[in-house]
């Protein structure tokens, strides 16, 4: 539905996957197909200027190329069908030669190819932009202290960097992997009609080599009608991305909660009201990334049934990728746009944090008095007594630090400022900062390695 796409796919991907794309991509395929041929004296040089002018997509009528392609059964069919026509007009002669040797799925699926170039590249700027914004909001919030939180309640303090570390950490997985995956993924498809290139006889390897090297593709060792591992992986890419962010956004909207309050996304007008309630502020990027990430198993699901192909040619798994694979990628793109505009903004409430770290009386902080006390009277002794205490804290509504001073065996061995200090939320982080600045080194590192590569 258009109507809902700058909610959920606002990203830049979608416009490389609008009509006029898909079909610019097969009709690139069918200029370059056309020169490579010439270069490999399979059709005359004079056909090659009239079939690539006439391969422009506004020069194809496409409710006509809908409606035949319901019959056809692809759209390949009726757009060869109108660029033959389209270059007759010019030169009959050059007319023969549209298309020349080459299936219906060539230019489907090189076309598609040609697009997912495209998105890749796309995809690579808008995560590198994301990462950089990333990174400066893990720099600027290493320090501020807040509640862990295992099973959804309090566990130990932690530092808010170290929270937006993981998802760099995780990003900049994603993007050593986008950049492992180009190579497999952006290959010609040229097989003919059943993957053997007999129509071209000799000249078929000659053909597909320079074919790759017109559209600066790299060369499959055989035709891939019927294996698709290689659409499967982008989509996995893409799917995998939107777990990750869609991990943040959800993990964002439990803290942006009435009773957390801990952050909210960016104060815009209009944005997150309600319709009944106008002291609401919704969490309007986090919802639309969550609906996102709601979408992508049942798409991925799709393209893994559809591994399953029928001999040389498909019937019916090829057909559902059309469909699938784009909306997942146009999806993905949303969810990049809609994280990059909630964490570029995000509001972080640091004071509230800190106060949420005080509402169980000391409680986050118990593990902290075990393992100290521990030393004296053994782990299992440790535990047994502290977690009595904390039951107790809970029930009397008492701060643990005053159960534990009023212990004699506690205050034995610990002094009531020994208790203070390991009561104290900052001196419980461990590691955290330790894994901040490993993920941020790794961050720098992979830019400067990055744009070595560029």
């Amino acid at each position: 539905m258009s109507l809902l796409t700058p909610l959920l796919r606002s990203g830049a991907l979608t416009s490389l996957f609008s009509d006029e794309q898909v079909v610019q991509g097969m009709l690139e395929f069918e200029a370059a197909l056309a020169r490579a041929q010439a270069r490999c004296g399979v059709i005359p040089p004079s056909a090659v200027e009239p079939i690539v002018t006439a391969c422009q997509f506004h020069n194809i009528d496409f409710p006509a190329l809908a409606a035949a392609a319901a019959n056809a059964g692809n759209l390949a069919i009726p757009l060869v069908k109108q660029l033959t026509q389209k270059v007759k007009t010019q030169d009959a002669d050059a007319a023969r030669y549209v298309h020349w040797g080459a299936t219906s799925q060539d230019a489907i699926d090189t076309g598609l190819v040609l697009q997912l170039r495209a998105a890749l590249t796309q995809t690579d700027r808008d995560l590198a932009t994301l990462t950089a914004i990333l990174a400066q909001q893990v720099e600027r919030y290493r320090t501020t202290i807040m509640p862990g939180r295992t099973w959804m309640q309090h566990a130990l303090p932690i530092t808010f960097g170290l929270k937006l570390a993981g998802t760099l950490d995780a990003l900049l997985r994603w993007q050593e992997r986008l950049t492992q995956l180009r190579p497999r993924v952006l290959v010609l498809q040229l097989g003919g009609a059943a993957g053997t290139l007999a129509s071209l006889k000799a000249s078929g390897p000659q053909v597909g080599d320079a074919l790759a090297q017109t559209l600066d593709l790299a060369l499959a060792d055989t035709p891939w009608h019927s294996q698709r591992d290689r659409l499967l992986e982008v989509g996995a890419w893409y799917a995998g991305l939107c777990g990750t962010l869609a991990k943040f956004a959800n993990d964002f909207s439990l803290l942006m909660q009435t009773e957390v309050a801990e952050v909210s996304e960016p104060i815009a007008e209009g944005r997150g009201g309600s319709s009944a309630m106008p002291h609401k502020r919704n969490p309007v990027s986090c919802a639309a990334i969550l609906t996102a990430a709601q979408r992508t198993p049942g798409l991925m699901a799709t393209l893994y049934a559809s591994q399953i192909q029928q001999h040389e040619r498909a019937l019916g798994g090829w057909q559902a990728e059309w469909e699938v694979l784009p909306e997942l990628i146009s999806l993905a793109g949303g969810v990049m746009a809609q994280s990059d505009y909630l964490i570029r903004g995000m509001q972080v409430n640091t004071a509230k944090m800190r106060a949420d770290l005080e509402i169980t009386h000391g409680l986050i902080m118990a593990e902290a008095v075990t393992l100290a006390l521990a030393e004296f009277i053994g782990k299992a002794d440790a535990h047994h007594l502290v977690e009595k205490h904390c039951h107790q804290a809970i029930d009397r509504h008492q701060s643990l630090i005053k159960l534990l001073q009023n212990d004699p065996l506690v205050s034995q061995h610990l002094s009531a400022s020994t208790l203070a200090q390991l009561l104290d939320p900052a001196t419980a982080l461990g590691s955290s900062d330790h894994f901040v600045r490993q993920v941020l080194a790794r961050y720098k590192e992979q830019c400067h390695e990055h744009s070595l590569s560029n």
